[in-house]
């Protein structure tokens, strides 16, 4: 029996970048074997054991053959007499196909290190072109690996290209999709990740929402990169840059999916764009189930992104609205997220000097919504308001509020 520390570990370790998960892999054993020496088994499909003491996965050396659409259409064979380059090849990336043994040797009999060197993510054998979630995970690790000037390999962008025309992108259950969307999201560079499915015809398949808005303009004026696209990549970009989080990132990706519906004749002007984003965001969540939170707040920036570009323009009973519209006296953290979501718009624009200048807009209306906590409900209570008149005198003490406080803001 013998034991190697395989895929990312190997790979990052290699690049100089922190470990932060193991995986093993064990050649020449049972699983009789494993049990034996007090590992837990927990795989469903192929054997796969837990350390009794690090609880790291151990995975016994294995292989697969295509037997079906889709990623889970697979049969694997697990059995002692399974080599470590039988395992080996079926992985995905070139630079995921590495071993280290006990001793320290890097086994790497696909050339991962070379394309380490090269900045390639390069696939391992053709059999990669059998499972379409690699699409997906090839470009999370462009979107990952982008700031050491990973690239991906025209020859695997090939094979990426076919599995998108083959139809097997249809077999992507949409739970994985999002997993996958998701962590690519939070890469250090997001908008590589939808870039490069759509350099393969994959984002056609997956985010057809997105992919409609290449080529449709905006107004130079407010939009110097004007590409709707484009802009899209700049947002991605500049909310990664103000290190947003997945639900604000995930609102950013829907903000202004409505301009591709913006009749041509209206162009480059996208009048009430704001509400068929809206529609299209939630579209675009049902079907990939995102989660209720992501999908809520994705659909409320889409609608009212451009309420917070202007607020320092809004009239109180408007700001009122939007914080209603929000729900920001029980979800406050909610604004927080919008905010970002819309200051990374703003920012995404392709020019020097847009992506550094101030959004005063979000402390304008954080304040204003710190102000509401000033409203005194209980008092409203003592008075002996009651029923819906008690919820009008609230509204009315709150729009007061916000207005003393923009006053303030005006005239300190």
């Amino acid at each position: 029996m013998k034991v190697y520390l395989v895929g990312g570990a190997v790979r990052d370790s290699l690049l100089g970048l922190p470990v932060t998960e193991k995986d093993w892999v064990v050649v020449g054993a049972t699983p009789a074997e494993m049990e034996a020496n007090g590992f837990r088994p927990v795989g469903k499909d192929f054997p796969v054991f837990l350390h009794p003491d690090t609880q790291e996965e151990y995975a016994l050396a294995r292989t697969e053959r295509k037997s079906g659409h889709g990623y889970g259409g697979f049969t694997f064979h697990a059995a002692s007499d399974v080599s470590l380059e039988e395992d080996l090849i079926r992985r995905d990336l070139t630079i995921n196909a590495m071993a280290r043994s006990e001793g320290g040797e890097v086994v790497d009999p696909f050339h991962g290190k070379i394309d380490l060197k090269a900045r390639l993510l390069r696939h391992v054998s053709p059999a990669f072109a059998e499972d379409p979630l690699r699409v997906l995970r090839v470009a999370r690790f462009a979107a990952r690996y982008h700031w050491l000037g990973f690239r991906v390999a025209d020859d695997t962008l090939t094979l990426m290209r076919q599995l998108s025309d083959s139809g097997e992108l249809d077999y992507l259950v949409p739970e994985r999709v999002w997993k996958e969307t998701s962590r690519a999201l939070m890469e250090p560079a997001p908008q590589v990740f939808f870039q490069v499915l759509h350099a393969c015809g994959a984002l056609e398949k997956l985010f057809p929402e997105l992919a409609a808005l290449d080529g449709v303009p905006q107004p130079e004026a407010h939009h110097p990169e004007v590409d709707t696209l484009v802009h899209q990549w700049l947002c991605l970009e500049m909310a990664a840059k103000l290190k947003l989080p997945l639900t604000a990132r995930y609102a950013v990706l829907c903000h202004d999916l409505g301009k591709a519906k913006t009749p041509q004749a209206e162009w480059p002007r996208h009048i009430a764009h704001e509400i068929r984003s809206a529609r299209l965001s939630r579209t675009l969540s049902k079907r990939l189930r995102v989660p209720r939170d992501a999908a809520d707040t994705a659909a409320l920036v889409a609608e009212y992104h451009t309420h917070c570009h202007r607020a320092l323009e809004l009239k109180p009973q408007t700001v009122w609205k939007l914080f209603k519209a929000l729900d920001v006296i029980r979800r406050p953290e909610r604004l927080e997220d919008f905010l970002g979501a819309c200051e990374a718009d703003a920012r995404g624009r392709g020019r020097t000097g847009f992506e550094d200048r101030d959004y005063p807009q979000a402390n304008y209306l954080l304040g204003a919504a710190q102000a509401l906590q000033c409203v005194d409900v209980a008092a409203l209570r003592a008075q002996g308001i009651e029923g819906p008149a008690l919820g009008d005198a609230i509204e009315k003490a709150r729009i007061q509020a916000i207005t003393t406080f923009k006053q303030q803001e005006l005239n300190p």
